[in-house]
Formats: structure tokens, sequence, C-alpha cells
């Protein structure tokens, strides 16, 4: 069974935050040398959509540099991984300018001339590991977690073709450490549980070619 690539993409500016934390934790799940790790913050991604990206939306300008490097890593991988904290129920500002720029016509889908989206990223697994301060309860009675699981497995892996992975909560995250701990490494489990059943999946729908043939 070949081993499968993952991507981890954090979104926090603070290193000692629980969003580093829980990535760290996926981290040592993974085994070693299949991982790669874009820490947004700290490598200074911008995640402002101007008017060059706009231009390169339109097809009227090249791919800059920044973006395309982003594209290789997502390239690279067979699973991506979302680390981030909930900012108003949703993706922190830097994590949605990643999705902005990167994810874009031409390389993530091809908009077809009958009207239809022709997705280009099948080959890739979406996880997310989104920590938020709400308690679960409070997602579910006001129906955040449709809303979240609509906006972002369906209107953005599902739109490029990427197949639904895990979805982990840390949920309450601001409250007990000790229960927050376990939490975490119970979500970066899951997410890791979720890559190697990924892996073994593909290793089964794989037929050997008859050596006498």
């Amino acid at each position: 069974m070949t081993t499968p690539r993952t991507l981890v993409v954090t979104a926090h500016p603070d290193p000692a935050s629980l969003t580093h934390r829980a990535a760290a934790e996926l981290l040592d799940l993974l085994p070693p040398g299949s991982t790669e790790v874009a820490h947004l913050a700290q490598e200074g991604f911008d995640p402002r959509f101007t008017l060059s990206d706009h231009l390169t939306y339109r097809g009227l300008a090249p791919t800059s540099a920044a973006v395309q490097a982003e594209q290789r890593r997502v390239d690279a991988a067979d699973h991506v991984v979302l680390v981030f904290p909930v900012h108003w129920w949703s993706f922190p500002a830097l994590l949605k300018g990643w999705v902005d720029r990167v994810l874009i016509a031409g390389w993530a889908f091809d908009p077809g001339t009958d009207g239809r989206i022709a997705p280009r990223l099948q080959d890739r697994t979406l996880h997310l590991l989104p920590l938020a301060g709400a308690t679960a309860d409070s997602w579910g009675r006001r129906g955040y977690d449709r809303a979240f699981a609509t906006q972002v497995e369906v209107g953005i892996a599902g739109f490029c073709g990427m197949r639904t992975g895990v979805t982990a909560f840390v949920h309450d995250s601001e409250a007990d450490p000790g229960t927050t701990a376990r939490a975490i490494r119970e979500a970066a489990a899951q997410i890791a549980a979720g890559i190697d059943a990924g892996a073994r999946r593909s290793a089964d729908s794989v037929t050997p070619a008859s050596c006498c043939a």
C-alpha cells in the first residue's frame, strides 16, 4: 500500500495556539516523510484577492508565483487537511483568502461553455479540523453545523470535485484545558484514521496486472 501524501494547512497567527497544537498532534500520527505543512500566517501568505487575482481569474493575466506555489503543494498531496479556528461560524479571513486565491478556475475547476462546472481536484480528499469556541449543542440548535457543511463540504470541496473526508470539530475550545486537549487528540486521531482508511480503499481498488498475460 502506497503511503498517501498529506498537506496540512493552518491559519493562526500564534504558533502556541490550539490550532498549531492540533496540527502537531495530527502530524505525530501520520507516517514520517508523508506530510507537508503550510503555516499560512507564519509563512506570510497574503490572503487579499487583488486586481491581479481578478485578472488571473478572467484569464487576462498569469497566475502569481505565490499562488502557483500553493497549487503545487495541493498537486503533490492526496489529502488536504485544513486546521483553523472558527471565526463567525466559518473560516478565518486568512484561510478564506487562501481558498479564494488558490482554488481558481483553470486549475481547481473549469467553467464549461454550457454553464456547467468541470471539477479538476477529484484525486484529492479534503479533511477539516475546526476549533470552535461554541458548544456542539449551540452549533446543532442554531443550524450552524448544516450551514458549515453546505458552505465548505459542498460549496468548496464538492465544487472542485474533492472527496469529502473527515470533519472533526473541537467544540467549546475555550473551556476546560484538559477537556480541550483530549478533544484535540481525538480529532487528530479521527482524521489520521480517515487518511489511513482512504489509503486502504485505494489499495483495494487496484487490480494486479497478470504476470503471464
